[in-house]
Protein backbone atom coordinates (compact mmCIF):
# COMPACT_ATOMS: atom_id res chain seq x y z
CA UNK A 1 0.00 0.00 0.00
CA UNK A 2 0.72 3.69 -0.18
CA UNK A 3 1.54 6.11 2.58
CA UNK A 4 1.03 9.62 2.68
CA UNK A 5 4.83 10.46 2.08
CA UNK A 6 4.91 8.35 -0.94
CA UNK A 7 1.94 10.21 -2.05
CA UNK A 8 3.17 13.37 -0.99
CA UNK A 9 6.32 12.40 -2.71
CA UNK A 10 5.06 11.54 -6.05
CA UNK A 11 3.47 15.50 -6.25
CA UNK A 12 6.46 16.79 -5.14
CA UNK A 13 8.83 15.25 -8.10
CA UNK A 14 5.87 15.75 -10.51
CA UNK A 15 5.76 19.67 -9.38
CA UNK A 16 9.30 20.13 -10.45
CA UNK A 17 8.92 19.15 -13.86
CA UNK A 18 5.75 20.69 -14.50
CA UNK A 19 6.39 21.75 -18.29
CA UNK A 20 7.91 17.95 -18.65
CA UNK A 21 5.00 16.17 -17.33
CA UNK A 22 1.89 18.86 -18.37
CA UNK A 23 3.81 18.33 -22.50
CA UNK A 24 3.68 14.04 -21.74
CA UNK A 25 0.34 14.15 -20.03
CA UNK A 26 -1.05 16.15 -22.90
CA UNK A 27 0.08 13.51 -25.43
CA UNK A 28 -1.56 10.85 -23.37
CA UNK A 29 -4.89 12.90 -22.91
CA UNK A 30 -4.85 13.29 -26.67
CA UNK A 31 -4.40 9.92 -27.56
CA UNK A 32 -7.15 8.84 -25.77
CA UNK A 33 -9.78 11.66 -26.96
CA UNK A 34 -8.74 10.77 -30.69
CA UNK A 35 -9.45 7.14 -29.64
CA UNK A 36 -12.79 8.15 -28.18
CA UNK A 37 -13.60 10.51 -30.91
CA UNK A 38 -12.75 8.46 -33.56
CA UNK A 39 -14.85 5.32 -31.96
CA UNK A 40 -17.95 7.49 -31.72
CA UNK A 41 -17.53 8.50 -35.59
CA UNK A 42 -17.90 4.87 -36.14
CA UNK A 43 -20.71 4.12 -33.79
CA UNK A 44 -22.32 7.20 -35.35
CA UNK A 45 -21.82 5.86 -38.99
CA UNK A 46 -22.99 2.20 -37.96
CA UNK A 47 -26.06 3.42 -35.79
CA UNK A 48 -27.07 5.76 -38.94
CA UNK A 49 -26.91 2.71 -41.06
CA UNK A 50 -28.42 0.34 -38.76
CA UNK A 51 -31.34 2.69 -38.25
CA UNK A 52 -32.05 2.64 -41.92
CA UNK A 53 -32.80 -1.27 -41.26
CA UNK A 54 -35.46 -0.39 -38.28
CA UNK A 55 -38.65 -0.81 -40.04
CA UNK A 56 -37.93 -4.43 -41.20
CA UNK A 57 -36.14 -7.40 -39.50
CA UNK A 58 -32.75 -7.52 -40.39
CA UNK A 59 -32.84 -11.09 -41.75
CA UNK A 60 -35.70 -10.44 -44.45
CA UNK A 61 -36.17 -11.33 -47.96
CA UNK A 62 -38.32 -9.33 -49.93
CA UNK A 63 -39.55 -10.73 -53.79
CA UNK A 64 -41.56 -8.65 -56.79
CA UNK A 65 -42.61 -10.08 -59.89
CA UNK A 66 -41.73 -8.89 -63.27
CA UNK A 67 -41.53 -9.58 -66.70
CA UNK A 68 -39.25 -12.22 -68.44
CA UNK A 69 -36.49 -11.56 -70.29
CA UNK A 70 -35.10 -14.75 -71.82
CA UNK A 71 -36.64 -17.42 -73.72
CA UNK A 72 -37.69 -20.97 -71.66
CA UNK A 73 -38.80 -23.93 -72.46
CA UNK A 74 -39.94 -22.91 -75.86
CA UNK A 75 -42.03 -19.81 -74.04
CA UNK A 76 -41.62 -16.55 -75.38
CA UNK A 77 -39.96 -13.67 -73.91
CA UNK A 78 -42.13 -10.72 -72.04
CA UNK A 79 -44.43 -12.58 -70.41
CA UNK A 80 -45.45 -11.06 -66.70
CA UNK A 81 -45.13 -13.49 -63.68
CA UNK A 82 -47.92 -13.13 -61.44
CA UNK A 83 -47.44 -14.48 -57.91
CA UNK A 84 -50.72 -16.25 -56.45
CA UNK A 85 -51.40 -18.52 -53.23
CA UNK A 86 -49.50 -21.57 -54.98
CA UNK A 87 -46.19 -18.56 -54.33
CA UNK A 88 -47.47 -18.23 -51.09
CA UNK A 89 -47.81 -21.85 -50.26
CA UNK A 90 -44.15 -22.44 -51.96
CA UNK A 91 -42.47 -20.00 -49.57
CA UNK A 92 -44.07 -20.86 -46.21
CA UNK A 93 -44.27 -24.76 -46.29
CA UNK A 94 -41.36 -25.84 -48.47
CA UNK A 95 -38.65 -23.57 -47.91
CA UNK A 96 -36.99 -24.51 -44.69
CA UNK A 97 -35.11 -21.85 -44.08
CA UNK A 98 -38.19 -19.03 -43.95
CA UNK A 99 -39.63 -18.61 -40.76
CA UNK A 100 -42.49 -15.70 -41.30
CA UNK A 101 -44.25 -14.84 -44.36
CA UNK A 102 -46.61 -12.27 -45.85
CA UNK A 103 -47.58 -10.91 -48.42
CA UNK A 104 -48.40 -7.75 -49.72
CA UNK A 105 -51.56 -5.46 -51.52
CA UNK A 106 -51.38 -1.73 -51.64
CA UNK A 107 -54.24 0.39 -52.77
CA UNK A 108 -54.92 4.12 -52.24
CA UNK A 109 -58.29 4.94 -50.52
CA UNK A 110 -60.05 7.84 -48.67
CA UNK A 111 -60.99 7.45 -44.88
CA UNK A 112 -63.37 8.80 -43.22
CA UNK A 113 -65.00 9.17 -39.95
CA UNK A 114 -68.01 11.28 -39.32
CA UNK A 115 -66.61 14.87 -40.25
CA UNK A 116 -62.67 14.06 -40.72
CA UNK A 117 -61.15 12.37 -43.81
CA UNK A 118 -57.55 11.95 -45.16
CA UNK A 119 -56.28 10.28 -48.06
CA UNK A 120 -54.10 7.12 -47.22
CA UNK A 121 -52.48 3.89 -48.47
CA UNK A 122 -53.89 0.94 -46.99
CA UNK A 123 -51.52 -2.61 -47.01
CA UNK A 124 -52.73 -5.96 -46.93
CA UNK A 125 -50.71 -8.45 -45.27
CA UNK A 126 -50.72 -11.39 -43.08
CA UNK A 127 -50.27 -11.75 -39.08
CA UNK A 128 -46.66 -12.04 -39.84
CA UNK A 129 -46.47 -8.39 -40.88
CA UNK A 130 -45.62 -7.32 -37.82
CA UNK A 131 -42.79 -9.39 -36.96
CA UNK A 132 -40.72 -8.53 -40.54
CA UNK A 133 -41.56 -5.40 -40.93
CA UNK A 134 -40.99 -4.36 -36.60
CA UNK A 135 -44.25 -2.97 -36.11
CA UNK A 136 -45.46 -2.35 -32.12
CA UNK A 137 -48.62 -2.05 -30.99
CA UNK A 138 -48.44 -0.36 -27.29
CA UNK A 139 -50.70 -1.76 -24.58
CA UNK A 140 -53.91 0.21 -24.60
CA UNK A 141 -53.59 0.34 -28.43
CA UNK A 142 -55.32 -2.60 -29.09
CA UNK A 143 -53.82 -5.13 -31.52
CA UNK A 144 -52.22 -5.63 -34.90
CA UNK A 145 -53.43 -8.51 -37.35
CA UNK A 146 -54.16 -12.23 -36.29
CA UNK A 147 -54.22 -15.26 -38.34
CA UNK A 148 -58.52 -15.63 -37.93
CA UNK A 149 -58.62 -12.17 -39.12
CA UNK A 150 -56.80 -13.04 -42.52
CA UNK A 151 -58.57 -16.51 -42.56
CA UNK A 152 -61.79 -15.03 -42.35
CA UNK A 153 -61.18 -12.11 -44.72
CA UNK A 154 -62.62 -9.61 -41.36
CA UNK A 155 -62.60 -5.84 -42.47
CA UNK A 156 -60.51 -4.64 -39.80
CA UNK A 157 -58.01 -2.16 -39.71
CA UNK A 158 -54.91 -0.99 -37.93
CA UNK A 159 -54.25 2.60 -38.14
CA UNK A 160 -51.06 4.59 -38.51
CA UNK A 161 -50.37 7.37 -35.60
CA UNK A 162 -51.03 9.90 -38.63
CA UNK A 163 -54.91 8.21 -39.68
CA UNK A 164 -55.83 8.34 -35.70
CA UNK A 165 -54.52 11.65 -35.31
CA UNK A 166 -56.60 13.06 -38.19
CA UNK A 167 -59.85 10.98 -37.99
CA UNK A 168 -59.83 10.75 -34.38
CA UNK A 169 -58.36 13.38 -32.99
CA UNK A 170 -57.92 12.81 -29.11
CA UNK A 171 -60.56 9.70 -29.08
CA UNK A 172 -60.15 5.98 -28.44
CA UNK A 173 -60.43 4.69 -32.14
CA UNK A 174 -60.74 1.01 -31.21
CA UNK A 175 -63.62 -0.62 -31.73
CA UNK A 176 -64.92 2.52 -33.97
CA UNK A 177 -65.47 1.72 -37.83
CA UNK A 178 -64.03 3.98 -40.61
CA UNK A 179 -65.57 4.22 -44.43
CA UNK A 180 -62.99 4.16 -47.56
CA UNK A 181 -64.28 5.85 -50.30
CA UNK A 182 -65.65 1.96 -51.59
CA UNK A 183 -68.13 2.85 -48.94
CA UNK A 184 -66.55 -0.34 -47.35
CA UNK A 185 -66.46 -0.29 -43.67
CA UNK A 186 -63.68 -1.38 -41.35
CA UNK A 187 -63.26 -2.05 -37.81
CA UNK A 188 -60.44 -0.64 -35.87
CA UNK A 189 -58.61 -3.15 -34.28
CA UNK A 190 -55.42 -1.25 -33.30
CA UNK A 191 -53.04 1.38 -33.32
CA UNK A 192 -49.45 0.60 -34.51
CA UNK A 193 -46.38 2.28 -33.26
CA UNK A 194 -44.70 4.68 -36.58
CA UNK A 195 -41.10 5.11 -35.12
CA UNK A 196 -39.44 5.84 -38.60
CA UNK A 197 -39.67 9.41 -38.38
CA UNK A 198 -38.96 10.20 -41.86
CA UNK A 199 -42.08 8.30 -43.03
CA UNK A 200 -44.58 10.97 -42.94
CA UNK A 201 -47.26 8.97 -44.89
CA UNK A 202 -47.06 5.66 -43.47
CA UNK A 203 -50.27 3.19 -44.41
CA UNK A 204 -52.88 0.88 -42.38
CA UNK A 205 -52.88 -2.23 -42.46
CA UNK A 206 -56.02 -4.82 -43.53
CA UNK A 207 -55.72 -8.55 -44.01
CA UNK A 208 -54.47 -9.52 -47.26
CA UNK A 209 -57.29 -12.21 -47.50
CA UNK A 210 -59.76 -8.76 -47.16
CA UNK A 211 -57.67 -6.79 -49.67
CA UNK A 212 -57.54 -9.32 -52.22
CA UNK A 213 -61.17 -9.82 -52.00
CA UNK A 214 -61.64 -5.94 -52.25
CA UNK A 215 -59.26 -4.55 -54.70
CA UNK A 216 -57.63 -7.29 -56.50
CA UNK A 217 -60.37 -9.52 -58.08
CA UNK A 218 -59.99 -11.99 -55.46
CA UNK A 219 -56.45 -12.94 -56.61
CA UNK A 220 -53.01 -12.56 -56.60
CA UNK A 221 -50.87 -10.28 -54.89
CA UNK A 222 -47.93 -7.76 -56.09
CA UNK A 223 -45.21 -8.67 -53.00
CA UNK A 224 -44.12 -11.26 -50.72
CA UNK A 225 -42.25 -10.60 -47.78
CA UNK A 226 -40.36 -13.32 -45.03
CA UNK A 227 -37.61 -13.80 -42.66
CA UNK A 228 -34.66 -16.86 -42.88
CA UNK A 229 -33.06 -18.58 -40.43
CA UNK A 230 -29.94 -20.52 -40.28
CA UNK A 231 -27.90 -17.86 -42.92
CA UNK A 232 -24.84 -17.21 -40.53
CA UNK A 233 -22.91 -15.96 -43.79
CA UNK A 234 -23.06 -13.74 -47.09
CA UNK A 235 -22.25 -16.65 -48.53
CA UNK A 236 -25.30 -18.66 -47.60
CA UNK A 237 -27.32 -15.92 -48.27
CA UNK A 238 -26.60 -16.11 -51.92
CA UNK A 239 -27.18 -19.61 -52.21
CA UNK A 240 -29.91 -19.52 -51.01
CA UNK A 241 -31.48 -16.98 -53.00
CA UNK A 242 -29.61 -19.01 -56.03
CA UNK A 243 -31.71 -21.90 -54.61
CA UNK A 244 -34.77 -19.70 -54.25
CA UNK A 245 -34.73 -18.42 -57.89
CA UNK A 246 -34.61 -21.80 -59.25
CA UNK A 247 -37.34 -22.64 -56.86
CA UNK A 248 -39.39 -19.83 -58.23
CA UNK A 249 -38.60 -20.31 -61.85
CA UNK A 250 -39.50 -24.16 -61.83
CA UNK A 251 -42.93 -22.93 -60.76
CA UNK A 252 -43.65 -20.12 -63.04
CA UNK A 253 -41.59 -21.74 -65.77
CA UNK A 254 -38.83 -18.57 -66.24
CA UNK A 255 -35.17 -19.25 -66.69
CA UNK A 256 -33.35 -18.98 -63.24
CA UNK A 257 -30.75 -17.02 -64.25
CA UNK A 258 -33.09 -14.46 -65.82
CA UNK A 259 -32.67 -11.34 -63.27
CA UNK A 260 -35.94 -9.04 -64.57
CA UNK A 261 -38.23 -12.27 -64.18
CA UNK A 262 -38.30 -12.09 -59.94
CA UNK A 263 -36.37 -9.31 -58.07
CA UNK A 264 -35.21 -10.13 -54.47
CA UNK A 265 -33.79 -7.81 -51.73
CA UNK A 266 -32.33 -9.52 -49.22
CA UNK A 267 -31.75 -7.77 -46.27
CA UNK A 268 -29.93 -10.28 -44.42
CA UNK A 269 -27.45 -10.39 -47.00
CA UNK A 270 -26.68 -6.47 -47.10
CA UNK A 271 -26.68 -6.20 -43.28
CA UNK A 272 -24.27 -9.15 -43.00
CA UNK A 273 -22.49 -6.62 -45.90
CA UNK A 274 -22.89 -3.90 -43.98
CA UNK A 275 -21.52 -5.39 -40.58
CA UNK A 276 -18.46 -6.90 -42.56
CA UNK A 277 -17.60 -2.86 -43.70
CA UNK A 278 -18.35 -1.76 -39.74
CA UNK A 279 -15.93 -4.51 -38.49
CA UNK A 280 -12.82 -3.32 -41.01
CA UNK A 281 -13.58 0.68 -40.12
CA UNK A 282 -14.00 -0.01 -36.34
CA UNK A 283 -10.54 -2.21 -36.42
CA UNK A 284 -8.97 0.30 -38.47
CA UNK A 285 -10.18 3.15 -35.79
CA UNK A 286 -8.64 0.89 -33.07
CA UNK A 287 -5.50 0.96 -35.05
CA UNK A 288 -5.01 4.81 -35.59
CA UNK A 289 -6.08 5.60 -31.53
CA UNK A 290 -3.98 2.86 -29.97
CA UNK A 291 -0.75 4.12 -32.26
CA UNK A 292 -2.23 7.71 -30.76
CA UNK A 293 -2.42 6.39 -27.35
CA UNK A 294 1.31 4.69 -27.61
CA UNK A 295 3.02 8.09 -28.59
CA UNK A 296 1.66 9.35 -25.07
CA UNK A 297 2.52 5.83 -23.12
CA UNK A 298 6.15 6.49 -24.70
CA UNK A 299 6.75 9.62 -23.53
CA UNK A 300 5.85 8.52 -20.22
CA UNK A 301 8.27 5.78 -20.43
CA UNK A 302 10.77 8.22 -21.18
CA UNK A 303 10.14 11.03 -18.59
CA UNK A 304 9.94 8.06 -16.17
CA UNK A 305 13.52 6.95 -17.49
CA UNK A 306 15.06 10.78 -16.85
CA UNK A 307 13.18 10.67 -13.10
CA UNK A 308 14.87 7.39 -12.64
CA UNK A 309 17.95 9.06 -13.92
CA UNK A 310 17.71 12.11 -12.00
CA UNK A 311 17.02 10.76 -8.46
CA UNK A 312 19.81 7.85 -8.83
CA UNK A 313 21.43 9.10 -5.96
CA UNK A 314 18.35 9.64 -3.83
CA UNK A 315 17.20 5.49 -4.81
CA UNK A 316 20.68 4.54 -3.57
CA UNK A 317 20.69 6.48 -0.22
CA UNK A 318 17.04 4.73 -0.25
CA UNK A 319 18.13 1.41 -0.79
CA UNK A 320 21.40 2.17 1.24
CA UNK A 321 19.05 2.74 4.66
CA UNK A 322 17.06 -0.45 4.16
CA UNK A 323 14.79 0.25 1.54
CA UNK A 324 13.47 -2.96 -0.41
CA UNK A 325 13.70 -3.22 -4.57
CA UNK A 326 9.75 -3.64 -4.21
CA UNK A 327 9.48 -0.47 -2.43
CA UNK A 328 11.18 1.34 -5.16
CA UNK A 329 9.49 -0.08 -7.66
CA UNK A 330 5.82 0.15 -6.67
CA UNK A 331 7.07 4.12 -6.36
CA UNK A 332 8.35 4.24 -9.68
CA UNK A 333 5.19 2.61 -11.37
CA UNK A 334 2.98 4.65 -9.41
CA UNK A 335 3.74 7.41 -10.51
CA UNK A 336 3.35 6.41 -13.84
CA UNK A 337 0.12 4.90 -13.35
CA UNK A 338 -1.09 7.99 -12.03
CA UNK A 339 0.13 10.50 -14.86
CA UNK A 340 -1.33 7.94 -17.15
CA UNK A 341 -4.53 7.76 -15.69
CA UNK A 342 -5.13 11.11 -14.68
CA UNK A 343 -3.94 12.65 -18.07
CA UNK A 344 -6.22 9.66 -20.08
CA UNK A 345 -9.07 10.50 -17.77
CA UNK A 346 -9.11 14.26 -18.72
CA UNK A 347 -8.74 13.11 -22.28
CA UNK A 348 -12.05 10.64 -21.85
CA UNK A 349 -13.77 13.19 -20.51
CA UNK A 350 -13.55 15.55 -22.57
CA UNK A 351 -13.84 13.35 -25.78
CA UNK A 352 -17.16 11.68 -24.23
CA UNK A 353 -18.64 15.35 -23.50
CA UNK A 354 -18.06 16.08 -27.03
CA UNK A 355 -19.40 13.36 -28.35
CA UNK A 356 -22.86 13.21 -26.17
CA UNK A 357 -23.15 17.46 -26.87
CA UNK A 358 -23.07 16.37 -30.80
CA UNK A 359 -25.34 13.33 -30.27
CA UNK A 360 -27.83 16.02 -28.32
CA UNK A 361 -27.46 18.44 -31.31
CA UNK A 362 -28.17 16.45 -33.67
CA UNK A 363 -31.13 14.50 -32.13
CA UNK A 364 -32.91 17.84 -31.38
CA UNK A 365 -32.15 19.46 -34.83
CA UNK A 366 -34.86 19.18 -38.20
CA UNK A 367 -33.83 16.32 -40.65
CA UNK A 368 -35.28 16.41 -44.14
CA UNK A 369 -34.75 12.23 -44.43
CA UNK A 370 -32.77 9.56 -43.27
CA UNK A 371 -29.61 9.81 -42.53
CA UNK A 372 -26.64 7.77 -42.39
CA UNK A 373 -25.01 9.59 -39.25
CA UNK A 374 -26.47 9.08 -35.71
CA UNK A 375 -26.02 9.31 -32.23
CA UNK A 376 -22.59 9.28 -32.23
CA UNK A 377 -21.29 8.69 -28.50
CA UNK A 378 -19.53 5.84 -27.11
CA UNK A 379 -21.28 3.39 -24.29
CA UNK A 380 -20.26 2.55 -21.14
CA UNK A 381 -18.24 -0.60 -21.74
CA UNK A 382 -15.96 1.66 -24.45
CA UNK A 383 -15.01 3.71 -21.05
CA UNK A 384 -14.44 0.89 -18.58
CA UNK A 385 -12.22 -0.56 -21.52
CA UNK A 386 -10.31 2.39 -21.70
CA UNK A 387 -10.05 3.11 -18.20
CA UNK A 388 -8.26 -0.73 -18.09
CA UNK A 389 -5.97 0.35 -20.93
CA UNK A 390 -4.59 3.56 -19.35
CA UNK A 391 -4.00 1.35 -16.22
CA UNK A 392 -2.09 -1.51 -18.08
CA UNK A 393 -0.10 0.95 -20.05
CA UNK A 394 0.90 3.13 -16.78
CA UNK A 395 2.01 0.38 -15.51
CA UNK A 396 3.85 -1.04 -18.61
CA UNK A 397 4.88 2.62 -18.99
CA UNK A 398 6.84 2.77 -16.02
CA UNK A 399 7.87 -0.83 -15.50
CA UNK A 400 11.62 -0.48 -17.53
CA UNK A 401 12.46 2.87 -16.00
CA UNK A 402 11.08 0.84 -11.97
CA UNK A 403 13.17 -2.33 -13.01
CA UNK A 404 16.16 -0.01 -13.91
CA UNK A 405 16.05 1.83 -10.46
CA UNK A 406 15.63 -1.45 -8.56
CA UNK A 407 19.08 -2.42 -10.07
CA UNK A 408 21.16 0.68 -8.84
CA UNK A 409 23.55 0.14 -6.33
CA UNK A 410 23.97 2.00 -3.49
CA UNK A 411 27.54 3.17 -3.61
CA UNK A 412 27.65 4.07 -7.57
CA UNK A 413 24.92 5.65 -6.94
CA UNK A 414 26.69 7.93 -4.32
CA UNK A 415 29.01 8.84 -6.64
CA UNK A 416 26.72 9.45 -9.29
CA UNK A 417 26.53 13.34 -10.29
Amino acid sequence: MFDFDSIREIFSTIGKNKLRTFLTSFAVAWGIFMLIILLAAGNGLKNGVTSNFSRRAQNSVTLWPGWTSMAYKGLPTNRQIKFDQKDYDLIRNKIPEVEYVSVRLSQRVTLSYEKEYGSWDIDGVSQDASIINNLKVANGNGRFLNKMDVDNRRKVIVLSPDMKKVLFKDKDPIDQYVIADNNIAYQVIGVYDNEDIYDNNPPGYIPFTTAQMLYNKGYGFRRIDFTVVGLPTKEANEKFVEKLRQRMGTLHNFDPADRSALYVRNTAEDMLEAQSIFFIITAFIIVIGIASLLAGIVGVGNIMLITVKERTKEIGIRKAIGATPFSVLKLIIFESILITTVAGYIGIVIGVGITEGISTIMANAPSDGPSIFKDPTVDLSTVIWATVVLIVAGTIAGLIPALKATKVSPIEAMRAE
